[in-house]
């Protein structure tokens, strides 16, 4: 749905920026692992294309608030970073497809990368409520950029927290860390959102210890209702074949095996409809 919502607070956490805003129906509506896209610019902007954000929170207040946490990358983001109390987004959502949850109770390992690791917290919380054991590993270059860390060691078991430059935790990748860490928590289920490249590391290592995982890719989304086609990806479906898949509304969570990383901002030629034309099976 299409609401024009208040912003409620604006504040910074660490190398990031966090707007609350009154979105009542999207709050309602979210899952974790759902996105909102949100117009940029004002009225009048020659920036036409929205910007997509994962959603960080969830709450009842005012009928209901979001909370995105970004990172400014460019014009659109600087816009959105300069809002203040009482400004007004046009934002569009829930979009996307949110995180499946278990079932029964698991044990689950939540890998988040700088500000991915935001939409993280909710899927936490759903876990939690579902009676899963839940274990964080969240990483980025510098101690800055690690998002959550507070939070994360208040409501999981255990967290594990890296940085390239050894400036926080261990020093390394979140995927450095990792086999470890479904090592022993004995984990059933791994759960990440991050760049592309470290997606494709976590999903290795899974894939090493045999258990399920499921990413959140970060794909670039103009329109985020899977009209533009800007953020497909190849995937590999049920029956094998490989298709190029939007992340904004067959996504952006993923089961990681079926994503071909290296395949991505590709069209590969064994895809449906490519010159190739051929299927990819799973292996």
């Amino acid at each position: 749905m299409q609401v024009t919502g208040t912003v409620l607070t604006t504040r910074r956490v660490d190398a990031y920026h966090a707007l609350t805003v009154v979105a009542p129906g999207i709050a309602e509506r979210y899952r974790p692992g759902h996105f909102v896209s949100v117009a940029v610019g004002g009225a009048n902007t020659s920036m036409v294309t929205r910007r997509a954000f994962s959603i960080h929170d969830v709450k009842s207040d005012y009928g209901g608030t979001v909370e995105l946490v970004f990172t400014t990358g460019g014009p659109g983001t600087a816009w959105l970073a300069e809002r203040r109390a009482r400004d007004t987004l046009d934002l569009v959502g829930p979009l996307g497809r949110p995180f499946p949850l278990p079932r029964d109770p698991a044990h689950c390992v939540l890998v988040g990368a700088e500000y991915g690791s935001a939409v993280l917290f909710p899927l936490a919380d759903a876990l939690l409520a579902r009676g899963c054991r839940v274990d964080f590993v969240l990483g980025a270059a510098g101690a800055e950029r690690v998002f959550g860390a507070m939070r994360a060691r208040r409501m999981a078991e255990t967290t594990t927290l890296t940085t390239e430059d050894g400036s926080l935790g261990l020093r390394g990748k979140v995927t450095d860390a990792l086999p470890s860490v479904i090592a022993d928590t004995r984990a059933d289920a791994v759960y990440a959102c991050a760049p592309m490249e470290t997606l494709r590391a976590v999903t290795a290592v899974a894939m090493e210890f045999d258990i399920p995982v499921q990413v959140a890719v970060e794909e670039s989304m103009a329109c985020g209702i899977g009209v533009c086609m800007t953020c497909v990806l190849p995937v590999i479906g049920d029956d094998g074949v490989t298709r190029m898949v939007r992340a904004c509304a067959e996504g952006p969570v993923f089961r990681g095996e079926r994503v071909r990383f290296e395949d991505v901002g590709t069209i590969p030629f064994d895809a449906l409809g490519a010159p190739g034309g051929g299927a990819r099976h799973v292996s």
